[in-house]
């Protein structure tokens, strides 16, 4: 082992973690896009005139090409056939251009007054760049993962897994709690979406920066004439996607993962409406709650990732996980539960629970599928997960405007609608049930098929 050392590169701790910290770069602007526009739900309104409906019809815009065009799935394919060099700077060259066309949309007034494919122009638009930006940043999640499983095998690979996503959880936090504030303070709900897309080309160089880097490891792996397998993982065939579909422990990760993500992530979008309907909080404040939420995962998913690196239990971390997950959202539906220090309190909560899956769920695909099939594994999983980032959104938009508008408003010249919160709350504790279950079903396979989700991820 000594001798390795000094001749495969992933082996240097510093050079690992280096590489680390440079792709969590691009993913923290990519998640920073994703979740900018979730404060801005009353101020759209407002200023451009958007109702609940079209926003969930924007926001469920993420998913349309991933899903309906399997985009996700091909990016994967591309990520194995390719590698992570060329479909890195891909996906982050896609999560600019789409980038760019929303910011164009919500901030020209060419549009005003258009419809296009039954909705506003400018909504059409926004969305369809949403979902061109959806394509690059989730092809750009799955090349970081695999990209974290080249470099840390046999290391902290689950540890580096909860730091990539906390610093990506790191850009929501300052989505959450900054957008409000700066589009307050420029006037317009396109400065925050101006600021994300500096932010996606700075990602976009740090990325093109890695390559060298990884190609050093490779250079590296093949001096060492080490890592037989390597050659395959830029290889793909039509019937890894069958292998891997046909893996009932892969099924139970991916359905785990949608339902605890769209428990998650949807509720984000909303949250800060949430935060003023119920709670009370000041519009231009209430993004700072939910905020907290990305902080806390940046704290704790590396502690947790650390835990089963060292301990195991990864099954066991997300059942717990899930269990926190429908606690908080019973409470949120309770409706006497309505004071701001009960939000905060609960938002803490959810940020335990969304740290605990995540840090055990991501490392545990290497143990279930081959790593020549993990990019195309991953990119199933994010397009199951797509599926629900798509719909949810639109479904609780569509619930708000149909069963829960409690009245109406004038603020300054703006009619304002109200919501009662209690049924989307109700939604969001279902999935978080049905997402209870399929991790028990994960701990019983992975007892039956003996994967090792128990067992720790460093090798002594």
């Amino acid at each position: 082992m000594t001798e390795k050392i000094h001749r495969i590169l992933r082996d240097s701790k510093a050079a690992r973690w280096t590489a680390l910290f440079i792709v969590s770069f691009t993913m923290f602007a990519g998640y920073f896009l994703a979740d900018v526009m979730a404060p801005l739900q009353g101020m759209l309104e407002k200023e451009l005139g958007w109702n609940a409906s079209e926003y969930g019809f924007f926001t469920s815009a993420y998913g349309w090409f991933n899903v309906f065009l399997f985009f996700l799935i091909i990016g994967g394919i591309i990520l194995d056939k390719m590698g992570v060099r060329f479909t890195g700077i891909m996906a982050a060259m896609i999560m600019v251009v789409g980038t760019a066309i929303k910011y164009w949309a919500i901030s020209t007034h060419s549009l005003d007054g258009a419809m296009l494919f039954g909705w506003k122009a400018q909504v059409t638009w926004a969305a369809i760049g949403y979902a061109i930006f959806g394509v690059g940043v989730e092809v750009a999640g799955i090349t970081v993962t695999k990209v974290i499983v080249k470099w840390f095998k046999g290391y902290e690979i689950a540890m580096a897994m909860g730091i990539q996503l906390a610093v990506a959880r790191l850009g929501t936090a300052l989505a959450l709690s900054t957008s409000a504030p700066i589009a307050k303070a420029f006037g317009t709900v396109s400065m925050p979406v101006l600021i994300c897309l500096i932010a996606l080309c700075i990602g976009l160089l740090t990325y093109f920066i890695y390559t060298f880097q990884d190609k050093k490891l490779d250079a590296s792996i093949k001096a060492a004439n080490i890592d037989n397998d390597a050659p395959a993982e830029e290889e793909f065939k039509l019937k890894d996607i069958f292998s891997i579909l046909k893996n009932k422990g892969w099924w139970y990760i991916a359905l785990l993962c949608v339902l605890f993500y769209s428990a998650v992530f949807p509720f984000l979008k909303y949250a800060t409406s949430l935060m003023v309907n119920k709670f009370g909080v000041d519009e231009a404040v209430a993004g700072i709650i939910p905020g907290l939420l990305p902080f806390g995962n940046i704290l704790l998913t590396p502690l947790f990732g650390g835990i089963y690196d060292k301990k195991g239990k990864g099954a066991t971390i997300m059942i717990i996980g899930a269990l926190i997950l429908i606690m908080v959202h019973a409470l949120f539906a309770v409706p006497f539960l309505s004071h701001w220090v009960m939000a905060i309190i609960l938002i803490i909560a959810l940020g335990i629970g969304f740290s605990l899956v995540p840090s055990a769920m991501w490392p545990s695909v290497p143990k279930i599928i081959p790593e020549r099939q993990l990019g195309t594994a991953y990119s199933l999983i994010f397009w199951v997960q797509n599926w629900g980032l798509m719909g949810v959104p639109a479904l609780i938009g569509w619930v708000l405007d149909k069963y829960c508008i409690t009245g109406q408003n004038m603020v300054g010249d703006q009619m304002v609608t109200s919501y009662n919160y209690t049924i989307p709350m109700l939604i969001f504790m279902s999935f978080g049930v049905l997402a209870l279950i399929f991790a028990f079903l994960l701990k019983a396979e992975d007892k039956k098929k003996g994967y090792g989700l128990q067992l720790p991820n460093i090798k002594k």
